[in-house]
């Protein structure tokens, strides 16, 4: 049975703990942990960035994203989609926030956050779907279960096998 609980979430205002590889760690409040989202097409989270902390390139496939710096400065942008030209290469498009920016990371491009500061960082981003997705490039192609073929990745990337391995590692 639906009751007022399934419309209603707390927690976006507890900081995350950062203390992993990337120095960042996002609460989410989608679908998943907010139910009365559901078909209503939005979603948000909270990022939190310890002191030069990365939210790693990413995507979003189902979900633009709009990010608000609340505290702390960061470092963000995103990467155009294939120009289609092999000639024309990828755009990035960057800016540094500071509290009260705004930025928008539209739907499917890769994009990212670096706490370029010595002092924490907060961020809340609202999305454009109640299930925006989440796929973290370097996880995705280097820590795939099983993993992607050496060969499809040396020649992807244009070095050697003992690179890949290494990245394959670290994941």
């Amino acid at each position: 049975m639906v009751s007022a609980d399934d419309f209603f979430f707390r927690g976006l205002n507890i900081p995350g703990n950062t203390s992993n590889p990337q120095g960042s760690v996002v609460t989410f409040a989608t679908v998943d942990q907010f139910p009365g989202l559901n078909t209503l097409g939005i979603s948000l989270v909270r990022i939190d960035y310890a002191p030069y902390g990365l939210n790693a390139p990413h995507t979003h496939p189902l979900a633009s994203e709009v990010l608000l710096a609340v505290e702390g400065t960061l470092y963000v942008g995103f990467v155009t989609s294939n120009p289609g030209d092999p000639n024309i290469k990828y755009k990035l498009f960057t800016k540094t926030l500071y509290p009260g920016d705004v930025f928008v990371f539209p739907q499917g491009l890769i994009h990212f956050q670096l706490n370029v500061g010595k002092n924490n960082a907060v961020a809340f981003a609202g999305l454009s779907s109640q299930n925006p997705g989440r796929i973290t490039i370097a996880n995705a192609v280097f820590g795939s279960d099983p993993p992607i073929n050496i060969d499809v990745l040396t020649k992807a990337f244009q070095v050697d096998a003992n690179v890949i391995k290494y990245l394959q590692g670290q994941f």
